[in-house]
């Protein structure tokens, strides 16, 4: 990949993330759209209207819903579409995706505007998950297909397989709230208790929860709506609870 002419005072350089894909899926990644995949709106928004990430975010998460269903069909073929559904959420979510995006420090490779880059930007769960479909994107349209859904493929099984086969055990734990309250009786406390707010317009809210458990906050949630902030409260206290 040649140099990019963008830089930010405290980004690695792209090439780095480059080479780790072409690793990982065995084709290079185009760089203006690795590039693309990278640059957040609010740099795009200070930089004169550059292209951001946002069109290949949306392509990313369609290829990795798929991707992800389609080995959960495959490796599931006993249990029922409601299973499949909420094991699908324990792994393509936020926070998960988040945590993935760490594991190959894909925040210090970001272009962002001023602002998210004083706020900590780099590393928010929803900016680094948005970011995760987009790479996906990126490395879909980087090669003739079906290569191109293949290196996708290769690339979300690489970030997701460890999570997809904890998610596997985790039984009664399909429902996050479920499983907390079997965990939170078996340590002799009360029942959970949820306490959720609602910020922004009707048609766009964003709803924050987080759950107690023991006179304690035990988790957080962010979600677009009440049910699946919830979920992730449970899941986050869940792991709390029974790995340390």
């Amino acid at each position: 990949m040649a140099r990019s002419r963008r830089t930010q005072p405290t980004q690695r350089p792209v090439e780095e993330l480059s080479d780790h894909l072409t690793q990982v899926t065995g084709e290079p990644v185009d760089e203006s759209l690795l590039l693309r995949a990278l640059t957040h709106r609010s740099y795009a928004y200070e930089n004169g209207g550059v292209p951001h990430n946002e069109r290949l975010e949306f392509l990313g998460d369609s290829v990795l819903g798929l991707v992800v269903t389609d080995h959960l069909y495959r490796i599931h073929p006993d249990i029922t579409e409601g299973q499949l559904a909420k094991l699908r959420a324990a792994v393509v979510n936020m926070r998960a995706l988040a945590e993935v995006a760490r594991t190959i420090a894909l925040g210090e490779y970001l272009f962002l505007g001023r602002g998210e880059e004083a706020t900590g930007g780099r590393d928010k769960d929803s900016i680094l998950a948005d970011t995760t479909e987009a790479v996906i994107g990126a490395v879909y349209l980087s090669s003739e297909q079906p290569r191109g859904q293949e290196c996708a493929a290769e690339l979300i099984h690489s970030l997701l397989d460890p999570l997809i086969r904890h998610s596997a055990t985790l039984g009664a734990a399909l429902d996050w709230k479920t499983s907390l309250q079997e965990v939170a009786q078996a340590a002799n406390f009360a029942s959970p208790i949820y306490r959720t707010t609602e910020d922004g317009p009707d048609h766009a809210k964003t709803f924050h929860s987080e759950v107690i458990v023991g006179d304690e906050v035990r988790g957080t949630g962010v979600g677009r709506n009440k049910k699946h902030a919830e979920q992730q409260a449970a899941a986050m206290a869940w792991r709390a609870l029974t790995e340390g």
